[in-house]
């Protein structure tokens, strides 16, 4: 079956709400975003906030792909930027509230994943995602094109958190391996922590 090639691109500013309301549609059923936001009937909403945020954050260097149709958006955070600055912390106030029920347990789950960061110079896919209704189409492999590119180009090796072990297979496929597997506090789900050497 023949499928329509995926054009990517950088996003733009204007994008940014569009994209926080597909990544919160893609995100709903994840077990880490279940894990923080456990309230169903508000999840997308406050998902909604938090990838408002991280887009605005991470637009600024333009590492932020998305299609031309904005059916998912991959976030790449550059060497040296994946650990938030406090003012950039800050930032995610708002969604706060949403994490009162398990508040102390999320903050160390927040700094547990953070703890098991690499610290060598590499490529952080912070986020990928594709609009539930638009999967199946290779929308995910193509978002993932131009950060690896990128690595390559650069000799960076590239590091992602996979909340769902039915993705680890996806990204085995674009040269990623799984270099430990931790569970977050509580009844917290598994993290795959995966690593992807420089082509």
């Amino acid at each position: 079956m023949l499928t329509t090639p995926v054009s990517v691109r950088t996003a733009r500013p204007e994008d940014r709400r569009a994209l926080a309301k597909v990544l919160s549609r893609a995100f709903y059923d994840d077990p880490v975003t279940s894990y923080f936001y456990p309230r169903d009937r508000t999840r997308e909403r406050h998902a909604r906030t938090f990838f408002a945020i991280r887009l605005r954050q991470l637009g600024v260097q333009e590492q932020v792909h998305t299609t031309d149709d904005l059916a998912g958006a991959a976030l790449w955070a550059l060497p040296g930027r994946w650990r938030e600055e406090g003012h950039e912390v800050i930032q995610y106030l708002p969604t706060v509230p949403a994490m009162l029920p398990r508040l102390r347990t999320a903050l160390r789950a927040m700094r547990l994943i953070e703890d098991h960061h690499p610290h060598e110079p590499h490529l952080y896919l912070s986020i990928l995602g594709t609009d539930p209704s638009q999967q199946g189409r290779g929308i995910g492999s193509a978002l993932l094109g131009p950060g690896l590119r990128l690595a390559d180009e650069d000799g960076l090796p590239c590091y992602l958190e996979s909340s769902k072990e039915s993705n680890v297979a996806f990204y085995a496929r674009h040269g990623f391996t799984v270099r430990e597997v931790i569970a977050l506090p509580g009844d917290g789900p598994r993290l795959w922590l995966m690593w992807r050497e420089p082509r």
